[in-house]
C-alpha cells in the first residue's frame, strides 16, 4: 500500500474555523446532556495518593455527542439537525434554547417523568509531551439511551432531506438506542443520504463484542476513529510508529468483508497522543495522508468534532 502525503487536506481547506460558505445540510443522532467541566490544573491524576482541593475555571454546559459536533458545524453546514431523547426537568428549556441560539433545529424526544441526562469531564495536566487523561463520568440510565426507532422514525423526514447523518458508537451500548440508531441509518441510507459513523468509545472493545459492532461499520459510508480503538477492536497490538497504523487499514477491511463487501472511506487518527496525523483509506488505496494541525499541549476538547465537520464538509465538496 503506497503512501499518499497531501499537499491539500481538509485542514488546509476548508480549515477548522468554518467554511467560506455554509453548505449541506447534516442531521446528528446522538446524545444530549448536561455537562459539567473542569481541569485538575497543577498534577496528573497519578500524582493524587490523598483527597486533593484544587481550584480551576468549571462551567455547566449543554452537551453530548450530538450537541458537541452540532456545535462546530454551524460554521460549515447550511442546515443541522439533532435528534435525540432528554428529560423532562428544569434543564429541558436549557437544553432546547440552547439549540435555538445555536440556530439548530430540535427534533428531541421528550420522555416524561424522568430527569435528564448530567456527566462530568475532568482533565488533568498533561505530561510534557503528552496527551492527559480525560476523566468522564455519566449518568447509568441517561435518556440518551432510550431513543427508540419510533423516535427516530418520527424524524424520518429531517434524515431523509439530509446530505449526511453523523452517528457514533455510545449509541451502541444500550440494545433500544442500538436499535434506533440503526433505525436512523436504515433510512438515510434508503433516501440515499450519507452515514458518518464515529468509532467511539475509544474503549468499545471492552464494552461490547465485535459481532455488535461490525453490523454498524457495514453500514457506515465514513468511518472516523483512532488507532488504539481500532487496534482494540481487532485484538492487535496498539501501534507505535505511523507505519503501523497503516498496517490497520488492510486488517479492517479484512475484518469487514465478513459481513458486507462495501468499500466505506477510514479517517483513522494517530500520533503521539492519536490526534496529530490522518490516514484517509479506501479498499487498498491509501487516498490522503495529512497532519491535523494538533500539537501536545494545544486544547483537546472538541478539538476531533472539529477536525470531523471540516473533513466532511471537504469530501461532500468533492463528490
Amino acid at each position: 500500500m503506497g503512501t499518499a502525503v497531501a499537499t491539500w487536506s481538509p485542514v488546509q481547506w476548508p480549515g477548522l474555523d468554518g467554511a467560506p460558505r455554509a453548505r449541506f445540510s447534516l442531521a446528528v443522532v446522538g446524545d444530549v446532556c448536561i455537562e459539567f467541566r473542569t481541569e485538575l490544573a497543577d498534577r496528573s491524576f497519578t500524582e493524587l495518593t490523598d483527597d486533593h482541593l484544587g481550584y480551576a475555571p468549571a462551567r455547566a454546559i449543554v452537551a453530548g455527542t450530538a450537541v458537541n459536533l452540532a456545535r462546530h458545524a454551524i460554521g460549515y453546514f447550511r442546515s443541522i439537525t439533532v435528534i435525540g431523547k432528554i428529560g423532562d426537568d428544569p434543564f429541558t428549556p436549557i437544553i432546547r434554547h440552547c439549540l435555538r441560539d445555536l440556530g439548530v433545529a430540535d427534533r428531541l424526544r421528550v420522555e416524561a417523568g424522568v430527569p435528564n441526562g448530567f456527566s462530568v469531564m475532568l482533565r488533568d495536566r498533561p505530561p510534557a509531551g503528552g496527551r492527559g487523561v480525560r476523566l468522564l463520568v455519566t449518568g447509568t440510565e441517561p435518556p440518551s439511551r432510550r431513543l427508540t426507532e419510533a423516535d427516530v422514525r418520527r424524524s424520518s423526514a429531517a434524515l431523509e432531506r439530509a446530505d449526511v447523518l453523523f452517528v457514533d458508537g455510545y449509541s451502541l451500548l444500550s440494545p433500544v438506542s442500538r436499535a434506533g440508531m440503526r433505525a436512523a441509518v436504515r433510512v438515510a441510507r434508503a433516501a440515499g443520504t450519507l452515514v458518518a459513523f464515529d468509532l467511539v468509545p475509544h474503549d468499545i472493545d471492552r464494552r461490547l463484542p465485535l459481532d455488535d459492532v461490525l453490523p454498524v461499520l457495514a453500514d457506515a459510508d465514513v468511518i472516523i476513529t483512532e488507532a488504539p480503538t481500532v487496534a482494540g477492536l481487532l485484538a492487535r497490538p496498539v501501534p507505535r510508529e505511523p507505519a503501523g497504523a497503516r498496517e490497520l487499514l488492510p486488517a479492517l477491511d479484512r475484518t469487514l468483508s465478513r459481513v458486507t463487501d462495501r468499500t466505506p472511506l477510514w479517517l483513522l487518527r494517530f500520533g503521539a497522543t492519536d490526534l496529530e496525523n490522518t490516514l484517509a483509506y479506501r479498499r487498498d488505496r491509501l487516498l490522503l495522508e495529512y497532519s491535523t494541525g494538533y500539537r501536545p499541549g494545544m486544547l483537546r476538547t472538541g478539538y476531533g468534532d472539529r477536525l470531523a465537520v471540516s473533513e466532511l464538509y471537504w469530501w461532500l465538496s468533492r463528490v
